[in-house]
């Protein structure tokens, strides 16, 4: 029994030694693993299979994931991004597009931490707002195209009717004599065409008819010349030609003559009663037409501009109920209101009723003038700021641009734009205020704001393509002294393909203009090929 026990025990003594040394040898192995890994030796592996297989974190030693989020966590705007290698503009919260922040934190609106914004390498990201599609979708962001299309429009204005003045008679008498009758008794009677008006005797009439009819009985030799010469006389004295052909055909005396309408219309104004003389050239009466009338409507001063005589016009009016009148602006007087700063637009409307009347109240529809065909947006798009007008254009990528307009007639929801923009893209209709702060935040408003940049210093060289990828080209240059560069070979931004030589290749020989731009590779101003050197 005893010999027993003592063997469990030496057991059990003999495990805690093993447990101990593989202890100390497991100790001992990361110790040494940790001091490999110090003294830089060349046996370290990554930590992660992440780690390795992303190159942009191929620039911080592998395995310091602490060191890598204590450079990131003291970063500010402005500072580059070791790991991207990209320069950080600021940092921002997706959820709220409008809040920006100079360092990284934990965001105050979401449990999550602010995201950095890069600067970009081509000017779409230095000049517009990245939306994630998830984000449009929460701000309900929709959006439109730019259509061509003529807005009809029209200008409304509310008017008088007056009595068309050119279409008003005067009645004058053409010798002296006697009212004998009138037909027409008190002013604004109707009368039709030809009605008789007013019966006068006129004394100096009858002695030049006597003489005529005398010399009408003679015959001979001369007596037409006489006749002649009596008709003439008549006519020296007022008669009206038809009168003397009454007293032709007649062969008696007409010493009486009768006014007669010689237009339908009203008697606007009466001035003689039966039995008043009158004398040569004394108005009798004045008669005006009722087939037309005028309707002077106010139009401000700011709408004046799209009218042209000869506009159509359609009219309504209290007075006559269920009916429109057709016209067409008759001129535009040249006198503006001082207190209600409008314009009178003369209309001439058709009256073939009489319906219209002076004084009655219209409401005029003046059409403007078809225009030529423009861009058009739904004007919601439309951010009128007070000192210019802006759109946010839609592009590829979930990239939204402000785009400074010139924006003309707003009519039925549509906003006529005659700069800023082409047919096709997309604007945006819901939304585009949160973008316009966001990049209003950015400093995209402040640089629609500045005046424009001066132009940019450019310099000359001659080049060797190397390689042409897309828009840009590896070129080998001589050294450049005035930007102190020695001979090396590099990229160029190429300009707009309609000014670059054809089918240029690998081994031309160029002559470049190019300007330095920020943040980016420099950019071509214009080329053109060389010849190449003599022997070569």
């Amino acid at each position: 029994m005893n010999k027993k026990a003592s063997f469990v025990a030496l057991a059990a003594v003999a495990a805690l030694v093993a447990v101990g040394a593989g202890a100390w040898w497991l100790g001992m192995q990361q110790g040494m693993g940790t001091t490999a890994q110090a003294g830089g030796s060349s046996a370290s592996t990554p930590t992660s299979a992440s780690a390795s297989d992303d190159p942009s974190l191929w620039t911080i030693p592998q395995g310091e994931d602490a060191t890598r989020r204590h450079i990131r966590e003291s970063l500010k705007a402005g500072d580059v991004d070791p790991v991207t290698g990209r320069r950080i503009l600021n940092y921002h919260d997706p959820m709220v597009p409008g809040k920006n922040f100079e360092a990284p934190a934990k965001s105050p609106f979401m449990d999550m931490m602010l995201v950095p914004r890069y600067a970009g390498s081509d000017a779409a990201d230095a000049s517009s707002v990245t939306v994630s599609p998830r984000i449009q979708q929460n701000l309900g962001l929709r959006t439109a195209p730019v259509v061509e299309g003529s807005l009809v429009s029209a200008v409304t204005a509310v008017g008088n009717v007056a009595w068309n003045e050119r279409e008003r008679v005067e009645l004058s008498s053409r010798a002296m004599g006697f009212v004998e009758k009138l037909h027409v008794k008190a002013a604004l009677d109707r009368v039709a065409a030809g009605a008789p008006l007013a019966e006068l005797y006129v004394p100096d009439w009858v002695a030049a008819q006597e003489e005529y009819l005398a010399l009408a009985r003679l015959t001979g030799d001369g007596t037409d010349s006489l006749q002649d010469a009596a008709r003439q006389r008549m006519r020296q004295t007022g008669m009206t030609p038809a009168h003397i052909q009454r007293v032709v055909t007649s062969g008696q005396v007409q010493a009486r003559f009768t006014f007669t309408a010689p237009i339908a219309g009203i008697v606007s104004e009466l001035m003689v009663r039966e039995g008043a003389t009158v004398m040569p050239g004394m108005t009798l009466m004045r008669l005006q037409g009722t087939r037309t009338v005028w309707a002077e409507g106010a139009v401000p001063e700011s709408q004046a501009a799209l009218l042209q005589p000869g506009a159509r016009v359609r009219t309504t009016s209290p007075g006559a109920p269920g009916q429109t009148f057709e016209g067409q602006v008759q001129a535009l007087l040249p006198e503006v209101d001082a207190v209600t700063r409008t314009v009178r637009a003369r209309v001439e409307l058709a009256n073939p009723q009489g319906r219209l009347v002076p004084g009655m109240l219209v409401s005029m529809r003046l059409d403007r003038p078809k225009a030529a065909a423009t861009l058009l947006v739904p004007s919601d798009a439309v951010i009128h700021t007070g000192r210019r007008s802006v759109v946010m254009v839609a592009e590829d990528g979930g990239r939204f641009r402000p785009v400074e307009v010139t924006a003309g007639l707003e009519v039925g929801g549509q906003t006529e734009i005659s700069a800023g923009l082409q047919m096709g893209q997309r604007v945006v209709l819901s939304g585009q205020f949160l973008i316009d702060s966001e990049a209003s935040l950015r400093g995209l408003e402040a640089r629609l704001n500045a005046e424009p940049a001066p132009t940019l210093q450019r310099y000359t060289t001659d080049a060797v393509i190397d390689a042409l990828s897309g828009d840009t080209v590896t070129l080998t240059h001589p050294p450049i002294p005035a930007l102190k560069w020695p001979q090396m070979q590099m990229d160029f931004k190429l300009p707009p393909r309609a000014q670059q030589p054809r089918n240029l290749e690998a081994g031309d020989r160029l002559q470049i203009e190019f300007e330095m731009q920020d943040g980016d590779v420099p950019r071509i101003t214009s080329l053109q090929r060389v010849a190449p050197e003599p022997g070569k």
